[in-house]
């Protein structure tokens, strides 16, 4: 996967997914959008050299000066706002309990009724509600910001339709999560952390495998690549079967990304069953032929190399320290200020904004340990979809650089972010680093053996 400009991590939005549902953004303030770029024609003019002529040889990343000041100037509007996005999340949940809105959500959900399964029904979607409406403007910052860059291609209408149902999706896991989570508690007051998190990964395992089915199709369009980009499946199997590979044709899919966005981008989601190579629309109108195999190798990589087995596994590590400092810390925070915030104890649901407080605090050191993580194995990836295709393209070291040098200029990339902005905010390498391993990845004519293939 190419990357993209979002504010939120793959791990924070994961942790939080596990405690209120599939979608929920709680503490970063994420357009439900793909990656989008400008107009065909912007594109056309920024990232491809004339048909007669041959492409340039790529050696570094570069942009003109005119790109290069709009991409800083994007660059330190979307720094701001992944910071300033950070601790608002954090704040939110303070206000939320300053507020007494727990409290009074849990007293209209128990005068409603005294099933608790029926009061979680009544208490998250209120919760929820409440939270999302608080992120709500930085959301539309964001989408406006997409907007006045000449980034988005989404109308507003599609993209308050995303997060509609978003906030569905959101009302029905959440609930069931909460009620999980709070009945566990009350049977457990000490060991609750532990049987949660032992539940929580057979659940997080059904999430990842049911969402291409379930979820996916609710945002996006999805065909088989074969129905759409027949002439391609030959080259994908050559590069597969190359891999050691035999990827059923059924397992690669086509995603109308255009009605949202153009920009170039795969991904490999799913497991099992389930698991399957996605290519973009968009990828196949603006790449070449080498280009989007490039891209494949790559999204092989993460097939091959196991990369979703591997994040998993981290993440379920990360689950477990951030329950287990998510029980030690709950109560001593309630015994200082659960009195203040009408919230009678651990067992009580109006203590969920404490948890998710306490989560997100902690949670900005899980989300750089797993951005970290995550920038190794996409390099990973991005040297084994270079071994991958090493004989099959004509040169696969400059066709994936000018997948990227494309992407670069197309969505208006810094060229040298900053260090501490890519350490703890970035799920993916930059795309001068990554430009840079594709022009100089080369052990073969070194007579050195390759890494990983």
């Amino acid at each position: 996967m190419k990357g993209d400009i979002r504010y939120s991590s793959w791990l924070r939005w994961t942790l939080t997914s596990v405690l209120l549902g599939a979608l929920l953004p709680l503490a970063s303030s994420v357009p439900q959008t793909p990656t989008p770029v400008p107009s065909l024609k912007q594109a056309a003019d920024v990232a491809t050299a004339p048909p007669q002529a041959a492409p340039a040889r790529i050696t570094a990343y570069t942009l003109s000066p005119e790109l290069f000041r709009k991409a800083h100037r994007l660059y330190q509007t979307r720094f701001t706002i992944r910071v300033i996005s950070t601790f608002y999340g954090i704040f939110v949940f303070w206000l939320i309990l300053q507020a007494k809105w727990a409290a009074k959500f849990r007293d209209w959900a128990e005068r409603a009724t005294s099933r608790r399964f029926v009061q979680s029904l009544i208490f998250t979607p209120l919760l929820v509600l409440a939270i999302s409406l608080l992120q709500l403007p930085l959301d539309l910052f964001g989408q406006w910001v997409l907007l006045r860059y000449g980034i988005s291609v989404q109308s507003w209408g599609s993209w308050f339709g995303d997060w509609g149902k978003s906030l569905l999706l959101i009302f029905f896991f959440g609930s069931l999560l909460v009620w999980l989570l709070y009945a566990i508690i009350r049977r457990s007051a000490q060991r609750w952390w532990l049987y949660f998190w032992i539940i929580s990964l057979p659940l997080l395992l059904l999430m990842i495998f049911a969402w291409p089915y379930v979820i996916d199709p609710l945002f996006n369009k999805y065909e088989p690549l074969a129905t759409k980009a027949p002439q391609l499946i030959p080259k994908l199997q050559e590069v597969s079967r190359r891999a050691g590979q035999e990827i059923p044709v059924v397992r690669m899919f086509w995603m109308k990304a255009s009605d949202k966005t153009i920009a170039t981008n795969a991904s490999v989601n799913g497991f099992g069953a389930s698991k399957r190579i996605v290519i973009w629309d968009t990828t196949l109108a603006q790449e070449t032929d080498d280009e989007v195999l490039a891209d494949f190798g790559h999204e092989l990589g993460h097939y091959v190399l196991g990369h979703l087995a591997k994040g998993f596994f981290f993440l379920a590590a990360a689950l477990f320290v951030l329950f287990y400092l998510g029980k030690q810390s709950i109560g001593w925070l309630l015994a200082r200020r659960g009195a203040s915030w009408d919230i009678r104890g651990v067992e009580d649901c109006a203590s969920l904004p404490v948890l998710l407080l306490i989560v997100s605090i902690f949670g900005i050191v899980a989300t750089a340990t797993g951005n970290s993580f995550s920038r190794y194995l996409e390099n990973q990836a991005d040297v084994y979809g270079l071994e991958v295709t090493h004989g099959i393209l004509p040169d696969a070291g400059q066709a994936c650089a000018r997948s990227f040098q494309k992407f670069g200029r197309m969505v208006f990339v810094e060229p040298n972010p900053n260090p501490v902005d890519v350490f703890v905010f970035f799920d993916h390498p930059t795309v001068r680093d990554r430009i840079h391993l594709c022009v100089t990845y080369d052990p073969w004519s070194k007579g050195q053996t390759p890494q990983l293939k």
